[in-house]
């Protein structure tokens, strides 16, 4: 019976291929999962070795999307329990800033050595160079270096994150400090947000990890929902509007018209929305079907009838962690108002740059902290703008949402353009040859594009009623439909699915 098995195969899934990871949109995945949950219920009375299950899946989770960077992901999460342990116990208030300057340096330090390495020291090359040493010794060789190779470890930006608000909340006194090595590698390493996020806060967590896994059948149909919707956005949407036209616009932008420049940005737009807000649903809800609870990490971005709110509606546990841990760290809106457009400025490029080492990011960030401070400044000058929400008249609102879509659309363009040449060639296509009388070449050419994009952006405007109309009905409906509508999603995936693997684009990050 066991003689045709190909014991390659399991050789395959138990090794690392830079190539193939691990995503939550592949069959491997759910396959791996299923019979991890299996496990996982049967050790729901029992803490310690729960705890112990979960971390070693995840280690393995990660193991398979960056190598040995595991060994990595270990040390941080090491060093960060022993420091948070000894905080409390530290008996002055200077050495205890003293432990947390340490764990900055440490976690930072790793996060700027694999990310921004390269990136700065080709500034420093071309500073040197600025400064008139062309003429020192081997100069004229490092002006035309190539960059260190140094692999990214995936998700290295958010894990660290989750660390560094940990021992700050520890130092602050928001949080006791875990005891056990494990619990904190459990929270840690996490496998549903590890590489992606959501930024899970210690504080919501943690006290999630001591309670006896329950799934009830309301949050099963919740979970189950929440996958689907990710599937659907990710392998549907999102990889097929990038594959057939979005990444065809940003690579050869000359090569279309000013007019197909535009939809390929707002294809973008809705892409990386789809794209990561997928994932965000596929997390919460595998995280839920294992009895945690995640907060909401996109709430209808588009809708935003104001860049604040925009950004309290995107990415919602990176813009609340950069708020609690740098906007009001730096003194938030407490010290005047120019002291709080600096700060709202110096966060959002640094929120740039936490995207990439590269000017395009740091230009989006900036976008955004202008736009912002903008829009503070905007309140304060004109009381009648103060009224947002449902307060807002719906014309008013109808034209905030526009305004605040096409920001957020211009800085697209810097955070998908390889270059800012390229940035230049799509504004030069778009302001010079427009060509809006190819719209219908455009429709009848593009025919699945223009419908997934149409559906998309229908979506995301749709009314929240109606997702929870459905929602609510997957939830009451008996098991087998809810295996049904799953089973089904998949096959409409299958059939969506490109030949190579196309993971998330906030993998990169």
């Amino acid at each position: 019976m066991f003689t045709d098995l190909d014991f390659s195969k399991l050789g395959d899934v138990l090794t690392y291929h830079h190539n193939i990871p691990i995503l939550f949109s592949s069959g491997l995945f759910f396959f791996l999962f299923i019979g991890f949950l299996m496990i996982y219920m049967a050790l729901r009375n029992n803490l310690l070795a729960r705890l112990i299950y979960v971390a070693c899946f995840s280690l393995y989770f990660y193991y398979k999307s960056s190598g040995m960077y595991v060994l990595l992901l270990l040390f941080i999460t090491t060093t960060d329990f022993i420091i948070g342990y000894y905080l409390p116990r530290v008996k002055t208030q200077r050495r205890r800033k003293w432990l947390v300057v340490l764990s900055l340096c440490i976690d930072l330090g790793i996060l700027g050595y694999y990310k921004y390495f390269n990136f700065v020291y080709e500034l420093l090359l071309a500073g040197w160079h600025k400064l008139g040493f062309q003429g020192a010794a081997g100069t004229s060789e490092m002006l035309n270096y190539q960059p260190f190779d140094i692999f990214l470890p995936i998700g290295i930006s958010f894990f660290t994150f989750q660390t560094i608000s940990y021992i700050l909340d520890v130092y602050r006194g928001r949080i006791e400090p875990l005891r056990r090595w494990i619990d904190y590698l459990f929270y840690v390493s996490f496998f549903p947000q590890l590489v992606a996020g959501p930024i899970v806060r210690a504080r919501d967590f943690i006290p999630q990890i001591y309670r006896r896994p329950a799934l009830s059948r309301a949050e099963l149909g919740e979970g189950l929902f929440l996958i689907v919707c990710g599937l659907f956005k990710k392998n549907v949407i999102s990889d097929y509007i990038s594959l057939n036209f979005v990444d065809r616009i940003f690579d050869t932008p000359m090569a279309y018209t000013g007019f197909e420049n535009l939809l390929g940005i707002y294809g973008y737009a809705l892409q990386i929305y789809c794209d990561f807000s997928g994932y965000s649903d596929m997390a919460i809800g595998i995280a839920l079907l294992l009895g945690f609870r995640f907060n909401v990490n996109f709430d209808s971005p588009y809708q935003s009838a104001t860049i604040t709110e925009f950004w309290r509606r995107w990415h919602i546990s990176l813009s609340s962690w950069l708020k609690d841990y740098l906007y009001i760290s730096l003194g938030g809106n407490r010290k005047g108002k120019i002291r709080t457009y600096v700060n709202l400025l110096i966060t959002m490029l640094l929120g740039g740059l936490w995207h990439g080492a590269s000017m395009s990011f740091i230009i989006w960030g900036a976008i955004h902290g202008v736009a912002l401070a903008g829009h503070k400044l905007l309140l304060g000058r004109f009381g009648s703008l103060k009224a947002v929400g449902a307060e807002m008249s719906w014309l008013a609102r109808f034209c905030g949402i526009l305004i605040t879509f096409h920001i957020v659309c211009f800085g697209w363009i810097f955070f998908r353009a390889d270059s800012l040449e390229t940035v230049g060639q799509m504004l030069h296509q778009i302001g010079t040859r427009f060509h809006p009388e190819i719209a219908w070449q455009f429709v009848s050419g593009y025919k699945g594009v223009f419908a997934l994009m149409l559906i998309g952006y229908a979506m995301h405007f749709t009314a929240d009623r109606h997702a929870l109309r459905v929602r609510g009905w997957l939830t009451e409906s008996p098991l087998v439909v809810q295996v049904l509508v799953l089973a089904l999603i998949l096959f409409v995936v299958v059939q969506f699915k490109s030949a190579g693997v196309q993971p998330f684009i906030y993998f990169q990050f």
